[in-house]
């Protein structure tokens, strides 16, 4: 296999016929989100790609319907119920700062909730208030970002991260905590670590499959699970492609590790554009983005915008032949508020030469078309 027949099997692997919502998240087990919304939010950029018919927020409206859990895995996102057994229980090797600053204040708000039920923040701030647990003048923290983040959420994410509390819903984007269920889905016994070990790598490889087995050790590193040792997850992989439960190829040197399901079977292949997240599981993995697609895309957001070469927020621009997957290059969309209508804006920039006549044109125009359907904008410019 060359670079190109591998990145005809990575775009195969990952753009699989559109399905329904819970189908679709079934399948890919995890998507990762991001707050930023330029035109949308990452997790609805994904999403688009693999739901029929989905529309942006469709996640966060169905969210308390689906078999899904918020969770930190090795990037914070939205993971199926059914893989929240190989998170928990964590054990991490710090205390964040809040949790020494304000030691009464796990237990009050494990009460809380205990009592109440499902909460918002604010009504668990203010109880504590009330109850003097935190006082009025120290609502606030310095978090992992350098910001200011409201004492009370600061636990909530602490408790959340540390599995004892799960959200049930968002309340214009605030997450709504409860109590986290005392069993999850495998069972009332949790997992074995090296079980653990072996479920988070087959989802990581499968997730970002064909994924360069330097990348995938990489993110395990992420995942910070003191309870399950890196040199033994290390280990783990060397054991599943021996099981044959992951398996590997050599391309140009570089070996790449996928799960071991067979390849896609795609009866045809119309020519088609895709305007991906900046975090699509495609173009996630920036080493091996340069090695199928040959120039270095960088996300943006948090350069300086004198420094930025894309975009604050660059969408690769994928072109599919019907023969050869590339990226070929980038877009920038934004919407733009009008007395009447609001428009949908577009520029585009190319890391390659633009693909001349209709068939691309039509592709790309058709692609645009369903950006604007996916975004409810009623023009585009």
């Amino acid at each position: 296999m060359d670079v190109r027949a591998l990145r005809r099997l990575a775009a195969d692997r990952t753009f699989f016929a559109p399905t329904s919502l819970e189908g679709a998240l079934e399948r890919i087990g995890f998507v990762q989100a991001d707050p930023i919304r330029a035109p949308a939010r990452a997790q609805d950029l994904i999403l688009r790609q693999r739901v029929a018919g989905y529309r942006a927020g469709d996640l966060e409206r169905h969210y308390p319907d689906l078999p899904l859990t918020e969770e930190m895995l090795h990037v914070y996102g939205f993971l199926h119920r059914t893989r929240r057994a190989l998170l928990h229980p964590r054990r991490i090797a710090r205390r964040w700062h809040v949790e020494d600053a304000h030691p009464r204040l796990r237990a009050a708000i494990l009460a809380y909730l205990g009592e109440h039920g499902a909460s918002h923040p604010r009504e668990i701030e203010r109880a504590l208030v009330e109850r003097r647990l935190v006082h009025p003048e120290r609502t606030s923290i310095v978090n992992g970002w350098g910001g200011v983040s409201a004492t009370t959420t600061r636990m909530l994410e602490v408790l959340h991260h540390r599995g004892l509390l799960h959200v049930v819903r968002r309340d214009k984007g605030v997450r709504v905590y409860a109590l986290a269920p005392l069993a999850v889905e495998a069972g009332p016994a949790p997992l074995t670590p090296r079980r653990r070990a072996d479920g988070l790598i087959r989802l990581l490889a499968s997730l970002y499959e064909p994924v360069p087995r330097s990348s995938l050790l990489q993110l395990i590193l992420m995942l910070h699970d003191r309870a399950i040792p890196r040199t033994e997850m290390h280990e783990r992989v060397t054991a599943l492609l021996r099981r044959g439960l992951l398996t590997s190829r050599s391309v140009d040197g570089v070996t790449y590790v996928e799960s071991s399901l067979a390849a896609p079977v795609v009866a045809t292949r119309e020519p088609r554009v895709r305007i991906v997240a900046p975090f699509d599981p495609l173009v996630w993995d920036r080493r091996r983005f340069e090695r199928l697609w040959g120039w270095d895309y960088r996300f943006e957001a948090y350069v300086p915008a004198g420094k930025r070469r894309y975009g604050y927020y660059a969408l690769p621009l994928v072109w599919d032949n019907g023969d050869d997957v590339d990226v070929i290059g980038w877009v920038n969309a934004s919407v733009r508020p009008g007395p009447r209508l609001n428009t949908l804006v577009l520029e585009t920039g190319y890391a390659k030469p633009r693909p001349k006549g209709a068939v691309y044109r039509d592709a790309f125009d058709a692609e645009v078309e369903r950006l604007r359907v996916f975004l409810d904008r009623a023009d585009v410019a």
